[in-house]
């Protein structure tokens, strides 16, 4: 019989690698969905701790789990492994040591449904950063698996990481138009120590050596689907969103790496994007990344920014002072988000 013969609404797919402590509540917050017509897939990436032991307990009790094993071989493995095996009619990629609001697969399958979407983009947060997204976290995608299966090249890349669901959500973002949004859904984020993105960019050298990676996926995507000449605001997106501002503003980099850095991203834009890119697109970017791209290097450009922070600093504090003189608590708090969130860039 086939996959598809076997279809349910949703699959849930876990990768888990010694999260021993936070495993019970990821998974009891999938059982305790609204919606219960569903399969979690769990994928074990050759934990050493009793993440498999509690994986195989829940098999046990629940005919709704599935339960694979491999070698430790990275996330995005794990992540694909769970898609092949996946039978849903939409896949939500779940980290191993968050939780689920109640509600939140019932609310992003009802979104799907009813917008008919390749792609639902779940949370406030993210939905709110439409038309212009160039990347998500996989706490946001919510996505159609024929859509996955009609671009079966487009995965998760492998030994990458970060930025391994910016790319791959990335290419499918550039190949549908269909887009959903659940404003309802809450997804609840643990932070803790012995986080893999945090461990991650401590190490800023080897952030560094992947970067070059990232963008060659992008370049044999963009040429595969020859999406450069009407995509090209979308990839200079998320060249400013993820190695601009998510590593060369935010990363502790020596001044050999900054430089290095900024040749990598110059480079590429000016091969891959400028030649493209319309006035109008110039509109959506941020100024920080726009004078970036005409700088003659890294030291240019720290001068730049470094007087730039310290006037949108000032900037802020004088508009939330004049804000605290408005009498009405309501007006205030939302004034006060307005000018957080245009600050915040």
């Amino acid at each position: 019989m086939s996959r598809d013969q076997n279809k349910v609404p949703v699959s849930v797919i876990i990768p888990v690698y010694n999260v021993e402590k936070f495993l019970s509540e990821a998974i009891e917050s999938i059982l305790n969905q609204t919606l219960t017509d569903f399969e979690l897939i769990l994928i074990n990436d050759g934990s050493t701790d009793r993440s498999p032991e509690i994986c195989k307990d829940y098999q046990k009790k629940d005919s709704r789990i599935k339960y694979f094993s491999q070698n430790n071989s990275g996330v995005s493995i794990a992540r694909n492994l769970g898609l092949f095996h996946a039978t849903g009619e939409y896949v939500f990629f779940m980290d191993s040591d968050d939780t689920l609001d109640h509600d939140f697969i019932n609310t992003s399958y009802k979104c799907a449904q009813m917008q008919d979407s390749d792609l639902v983009i779940v949370g406030e947060e993210f939905c709110s950063r439409l038309p212009n997204v160039p990347a998500l976290p996989t706490c946001a995608q919510f996505l159609r698996r024929n859509f996955l299966e009609k671009y079966y090249d487009v995965r998760f890349p492998e030994n990458i990481q970060p930025c391994e669901d910016g790319l791959f959500s990335h290419q499918l973002i550039a190949l549908t138009k269909k887009i959903g949004t659940n404003f309802q859904g809450l997804y609840h984020y643990r932070l803790h120590e012995n986080q893999n993105h945090l461990r991650i960019n401590e190490d800023s050298e080897k952030v560094l050596q992947q970067i070059p990676i990232w963008l060659t996926v992008l370049e044999d995507f963009y040429r595969k689907y020859n999406l450069y000449e009407t995509h090209a605001y979308h990839l200079a997106l998320f060249m400013e969103h993820e190695p601009f501002e998510f590593r060369y503003l935010n990363i502790p980099f020596t001044k050999e790496q900054k430089e290095r850095l900024f040749n990598i991203i110059r480079d590429f834009t000016d091969k891959n994007i400028l030649p493209w890119l319309h006035k109008d697109d110039y509109l959506i970017l941020s100024r920080p990344f726009v004078y970036f791209l005409s700088c003659n290097n890294s030291c240019e450009f720290d001068k730049f920014y470094s007087k730039y922070v310290r006037n949108k600093c000032f900037q802020k504090k004088i508009r939330l002072l004049l804000i605290k003189f408005i009498p009405f608590g309501k007006i205030r708090r939302e004034l006060r988000r307005t000018v957080s969130k245009k600050y915040s860039r």
